[in-house]
């Protein structure tokens, strides 16, 4: 066992370690009640390379993992990979130039959402993957030929006008473009918007009104993608900045706001207030500094931008590291009072991953205060997705989806929480095989894809 730890990268040890065989389970343990009114999909992908092994954790093949649940039952556990050019052909590098380039040559590995009547598979360097309910891949889409480069991980869908507002960028000029999808799924606007460089941008944020960009100091290096290298690199000398532009708008209305040298993967939600623009984000003081595994913890912190002054106050919320949060789908680019992220109350060790502890964090922002899920010694849960009530009497009356990863019994489980009281047992648990680690998922109802 030593040696094998010693020659396995760190990334695909523990539930890192990818599984390869594809199941379709139907005769499934459920523990506690379904709610009837939960009909459709919950659907997560993450890095799980089918050669066994990647030289980063983002380098891993997209396999999704699915349960559907109808009339208060769970009908199904799938797994798919994803049919990319990577599953056709395993020997394609991820790191050649013309691989890289060829917008079918997604990894599918970072996030899937439903909009437009379409289940969408995303990675932020190439075109989007349709799936279908089944799990199945349709095929990479282009949007009717609309689309003509990358497409983020992190579309948001304004729960207002049920557009899909989204972004590309890209190592080569024009390093960014904003893109605006109907709420019918047509690519409708596509706008060059200039930043300082090739800027490595994983998420942005949407209000009523306008989208943020995150111009932040994560830069391609050309040279260490020509090397084999993770291409991205961290940038002192780069300046941080934050772009706000019209939703409908174009590169000459982006006003640009400085802040504070840090990277941010995830934002939890934005919102107008006046003059003012809140943003609450998962914050990195750097990343890929002195190494491609460099992350520092993340925590919870609010920036302010104060449009008539042109200043950003940058508030830390909570020292608690914890990252992948999240708000209800009802207030994306509202104002939020509820947001909930993923969190270790102990980190656990590849060569001890009973000593893991993983959280729920929901953070009230009009009380200021943080309650927790605390899944006990060795279950780590994955990001927790927000589903409301048939009939929701508050922004938080609804349910918390995920994947726990139990190290005793080498199983994971999918769990039902109860947003509100945020009590530490299931609504509903349903057992199932190991999943391994993952990165976003969605919750997609019935109605949206069926």
């Amino acid at each position: 066992m030593a040696a094998v730890l010693e020659s396995t990268p760190q990334h695909l040890l523990g539930n890192g370690r990818p599984v390869t065989e594809e199941l379709t389970l139907t005769k499934l343990k459920v523990t506690g009640s379904i709610p009837a009114e939960l009909e459709g999909r919950f659907v997560r992908t993450g890095a799980n390379p089918l050669s066994g092994t990647s030289a980063h954790p983002f380098f891993g093949d997209g396999m999704l993992h699915g349960v559907r649940l109808r009339d208060g039952k769970a009908q199904w556990y799938r797994n798919r990979y994803v049919q990319t050019p990577f599953i056709q052909n395993p020997s394609v590098d991820i790191m050649d130039p013309s691989v890289m380039m060829d917008m079918k040559s997604s990894k599918a590995n970072t996030h899937v959402l439903g909009h437009a009547g379409k289940i969408l598979a995303l990675e932020e360097g190439h075109f989007p993957y349709v799936i279908d309910g089944d799990l199945n891949t349709v095929g990479a889409t282009d949007f009717d030929g609309v689309l003509k480069g990358s497409f983020t991980a992190h579309p948001k869908i304004c729960p207002v006008t049920g557009e899909l507002l989204a972004f590309g960028y890209s190592a080569m000029e024009p390093y960014l473009r904003y893109l605006r999808v109907s709420a019918e799924g047509k690519l409708v606007q596509t706008e060059n918007i200039t930043v300082g460089g090739p800027t490595m941008m994983h998420d942005f944020n949407i209000t009523q009104n306008h989208v943020i960009f995150m111009d932040l100091p994560a830069v391609f290096d050309m040279q260490l993608a020509m090397s084999g290298e993770m291409p991205i690199r961290w940038d002192e000398s780069y300046p941080a900045r934050l772009g706000v532009m019209p939703r409908n708008g174009n590169d000459a209305q982006v006003k640009w706001y400085e802040v504070n040298p840090c990277y941010v993967f995830h934002p939890m939600n934005s919102y107008e207030d006046g003059d003012r623009i809140v943003l609450d984000v998962a914050r990195f003081s750097h990343i890929w500094r002195d190494s491609a595994m460099d992350f520092p913890p993340p925590d919870l912190w609010r920036w302010t931008i104060d449009t008539s002054t042109g200043k950003v106050s940058e508030v830390q919320i909570d020292d608690r590291s914890a990252e992948f949060p999240r708000v209800a789908d009802s207030v994306i680019g509202l104002k939020h009072r509820f947001g909930y992220m993923m969190s270790m109350s102990q980190p656990g060790t590849p060569n001890d991953p009973m000593s893991a502890s993983g959280a729920i964090l929901k953070y009230d922002r009009e009380k200021g205060k943080r309650t927790e899920i605390e899944f006990g010694r060795g279950r780590v849960g994955g990001e927790s997705v927000f589903v409301p009530s048939a009939n929701p009497k508050a922004e938080d009356d609804g349910y918390l989806m995920t994947y726990v990863y139990d190290a005793k019994s080498d199983s994971s489980s999918f769990v039902i929480m109860d947003a509100a009281s945020m009590d530490n047992t299931p609504v509903a648990s349903i057992d199932l095989p190991r999943v391994p680690s993952g990165f976003h998922g969605s919750w997609i109802p019935a109605s949206v894809a069926d």
